[in-house]
């Protein structure tokens, strides 16, 4: 059977307001535990924005554009999204899924950097911080964030990933709390068609991802 058949695959188009994606996971996390909704993954973009995560520093926040600034309740420092920039909310039950939540982020991670290899793009994660880097003019760079909550087992929030952004705007923050490195996008590295492809890989990628939350080895 095809696990990936029970998941909702949502994809919005244009700009969800964040207020109303943070309502939706919500209630659709609580329907889930109660046993009233299925899994959800949903591919959407936001207007130019801030969320601040449980650890964030305020001294880490400049802002001169004046963007709206949201406590996001997930873990990390403070992230930007914006229009050019793919978010992926993933509202799992880990009840149902081994109950490991490092196991989980660490997927989400392999799931995306397998993601982004599809499209010629080679990614890796970096044991001392979270996020998906490349090596880009002698250094890393940052090309995604990811960032969780998982209440009462179910899931919330999840990664993005640079696909073309302006980059400019990650300058009224320090990234997730990495002032040292910069920050690129799918753009910046040559790949100007990144949205359609890179959903795609991701939907392509589900089945593997779902599979090594319980401990499996993904097919390459």
């Amino acid at each position: 059977m095809d696990e990936t058949a029970e998941i909702e695959w949502r994809v919005t188009p244009g700009l969800t307001p964040y207020p109303d994606a943070l309502g939706e996971m919500e209630a659709r996390a609580q329907a889930i535990r109660e046993g009233l909704a299925g899994e959800l993954v949903w591919l959407l973009e936001h207007p130019p924005l801030y969320t601040s995560g449980t650890s964030s520093d305020p001294a880490e926040l400049f802002n001169p554009e004046g963007f709206p600034v949201f406590e996001a309740g997930r873990g990390g420092r403070h992230t930007y999204h914006g229009p050019g920039q793919r978010v992926v909310y993933v509202l799992l039950d880990l009840d149902a899924r081994g109950r490991d939540v490092r196991r989980f982020v660490h997927s989400l991670e392999r799931w995306v950097i397998e993601a982004l290899g599809d499209l010629g793009i080679e990614a890796h994660s970096a044991p001392d911080r979270i996020g998906i880097w490349v090596r880009r003019a002698g250094t890393e760079a940052k090309v995604g964030a990811i960032g969780v909550r998982v209440r009462r087992w179910v899931t919330m929030h999840g990664f993005s990933v640079n696909l073309c952004p302006e980059l400019s705007h990650f300058s009224g923050i320090v990234p997730c709390g990495i002032a040292h490195l910069p920050v690129t996008s799918l753009d910046e590295m040559g790949v100007s068609d990144g949205q359609e492809r890179f959903d795609l890989a991701l939907r392509r990628r589900l089945g593997g991802f779902l599979f090594s939350l319980e401990g499996g080895t993904r097919e390459a």
